[in-house]
């Protein structure tokens, strides 16, 4: 369904390489993580999809296929036909997504006018439909209030809305449980499970908790500074991690049944502007050879199900 073909991101000012080389695919149907600490290019990278790179950001090689379509080729008026139809966005911050000068329920329904063609009453009935489907109470009220007076848990809820309405064949969300209590975390990731299953989409969910993805996606990738370190089936990458930054994500995860201190991973994440030569991840790793800090390492593949990129294995 979406394959993503060593993709290239500059920022212009100042002049930085983002992604590095990025791969990923994803298959129809499929639930597919992606993690990594905050400031690795997980957000940029969906936004490289969706063709909403920030002012000043542009793609400078590599390719976006969503099936036979090369998404970076697109102009933005065929970007409008297909975000929110085919490919639906779940943004982190619910707060600075929605409109705050319109309902909820306005904010939906638009969507669904524009994309499917449906006159305004008709637009306002499924809307109703789909807001007890993710669980409102009271689907009326919820149309006619504005964010402000929404929950943090009821404006997620709404933004799924806003990503599923029309049925879209991949569903990116970004983080969406990021600032939810862990109850709500839940129940939206239930949802999101559910509708996923429904609807037959795909989905790519990115997080930068690992404990998080575990429960309900199949497939793994960990970006760390741009680049993509491991991939593989989710079971094996973590029961057997084998890139040094993943083992340290996974060592850092807090466990009820383990009374052990937390070993996080040293260091923190240099500027774009700053990048270590080699790599990456050298200055922060505690299994690091010579040649680590001197050329980049390849890809090497462990298994049918496993791939990493590091000197340890080569």
């Amino acid at each position: 369904m979406l394959s993503v073909q060593n993709l290239r991101v500059k920022f212009t000012s100042p002049k930085v390489e983002v992604l590095r080389g990025v791969n990923l695919q994803i298959h129809a149907q499929n639930r597919v993580a992606l993690v990594g600490e905050s400031g690795c290019g997980k957000s940029l990278l969906a936004l490289s999809i969706l063709g909403l790179l920030p002012a000043g950001a542009q793609i400078t090689g590599g390719s976006i296929y969503f099936y036979q379509t090369d998404l970076a080729q697109l102009s933005e008026q065929e970007y409008i036909g297909l975000r929110g139809k085919q490919i639906g966005l779940i943004f982190q911050d619910p707060m600075t997504a929605l409109n705050p000068v319109f309902t909820a329920g306005e904010q939906v329904a638009e969507v669904l006018r524009y994309h499917l063609k449906l006159s305004s009453s008709k637009a306002k009935r499924e809307v109703l439909n789909l807001f007890q489907k993710i669980g409102f109470r009271e689907p009326k009220r919820i149309y006619h209030s504005y964010p402000h007076e929404l929950s943090g848990g009821m404006r997620q809820r709404v933004l799924i809305a806003l990503a599923v309405c029309c049925k879209p064949k991949l569903l990116i969300a970004d983080e969406p449980t990021t600032a939810l209590d862990v109850t709500t975390q839940a129940q939206v990731i239930k949802l999101l499970t559910s509708i996923q299953q429904e609807q037959k989409s795909a989905l790519l969910f990115i997080s930068h908790d690992l404990s998080l993805v575990s429960g309900f996606c199949t497939y793994i990738y960990v970006m760390y500074l741009g680049e993509i370190v491991e991939q593989g089936v989710l079971g094996t990458v973590l029961n057997n991690p084998l890139h040094p930054y993943t083992q340290g994500l996974i060592a850092s995860i807090p466990l009820i049944d383990q009374d052990k201190n937390l070993r996080p991973i040293p260091g923190f994440i240099p500027p774009l502007d700053e990048l270590p030569l080699g790599c990456v991840f050298h200055p922060r790793c505690a299994q690091k050879i010579p040649i680590c800090e001197k050329q980049v390492p390849p890809y090497i593949k462990k298994s049918s199900s496993q791939s990493v990129r590091c000197w340890l294995y080569n």
